[in-house]
């Protein structure tokens, strides 16, 4: 079993964390953001992750956005992000999203200082142990330079522990996925990069988190329905407009872009926070293009 108490199965928006003129956070948007993808029908939401600019918000202010999303708690699901360099951190945030009514936290393993993959477990181990939460292991190793390398015993007995209900796989190693799953076949396996959705349904994935279903959802559900039902050339097709998209956002910078996109459709989000740069004029115009000749609603 997983240990988490409710099915966990689905798509969940990654939210952005919306800011004000002031650079604060703006909790009117975040709610009627969430509100509008509720009606959408995501599943849930994973709060708190790299597109909430996480490692960006101090440390009352990443709790503050666990308690503003909490007001949802009784519409949708909830997964709180938690991760941190420092394991007290962690658990300091895992302590306040479980007391919020969180149905699961998941963090991103440690990073900057080359910990080893001993340490790295152990990590995941004390979060287990303090909060009385299994977690969901965010696998992004393209951000964090953390390969787990599931030939070593200590990674491999960590996925197939207690403490890992699931992984956020955001990583193109797809191969990977499967094989983690193969470890501990209850795990939730996420697909966690957007631009290839069906080939990680393909592969095994439970379903997916993701930043750009914030605007996008109804596409990328159009995706998956397509995939259920076998209609693979439309799944495909619907994918690789997708990923024209994703393509033109990640070209002037994917956070900054999802949120001029969000505003755009008026969501009041704001900008990134620095040392993230706004888009110009031309950026703009780019992305607009992009979206009128790809975007399915």
């Amino acid at each position: 079993m997983n240990g988490l108490t409710t099915d966990m199965k689905g798509i969940f928006a990654a939210s952005v964390t919306p800011f004000d003129k002031e650079n604060r956070i703006n909790d009117k948007a975040l709610l009627t953001l969430m509100e509008r993808n509720i009606n959408e029908g995501v599943t849930g939401f994973f709060i708190g992750g790299s597109s909430a600019e996480c490692f960006l918000l101090s440390s009352e202010e990443r709790m503050r956005l666990f308690e503003i999303a909490a007001e949802n708690k009784n519409k949708t699901k909830l997964i709180a992000h938690v991760g941190a360099i420092s394991t007290a951190e962690a658990i300091k945030y895992g302590q306040k999203s479980k007391s919020l009514g969180y149905n699961a936290i998941a963090a991103t393993a440690p990073f900057y200082y080359k910990f080893s993959p001993k340490e790295i477990a152990r990590y995941y181990y004390d979060i287990y142990e303090s909060i009385g939460m299994p977690i969901i292991l965010y696998n992004f190793p393209g951000n964090t330079g953390v390969e787990f390398d599931l030939k070593n015993e200590d990674i491999k007995e960590l996925f197939k522990s207690p403490a890992i209900a699931g992984v956020k796989h955001t990583t193109l190693n797809l191969y990977q996925l499967e094989r983690i799953k193969n470890l501990k076949n209850s795990l939730y396996m996420y697909n966690g990069f957007d631009e290839i959705l069906v080939a990680g349904l393909a592969m095994g994935a439970d379903g997916a988190i993701g930043s750009t279903f914030n605007f996008m959802y109804t596409h990328y559900k159009r995706i998956r329905e397509a995939f259920e039902s076998l209609k693979l050339e439309e799944a495909r097709n619907l994918q690789i407009k997708a990923n024209n998209i994703m393509e033109a956002l990640c070209s002037v910078g994917l956070i900054p872009a999802i949120k001029y996109v969000l505003t755009m459709q008026g969501s009041d989000v704001g900008v990134a926070r620095k040392p993230f740069s706004e888009l110009d004029n031309t950026q703009k115009k780019y992305i607009e293009e992009i979206l009128m000749i790809n975007l399915v609603n």
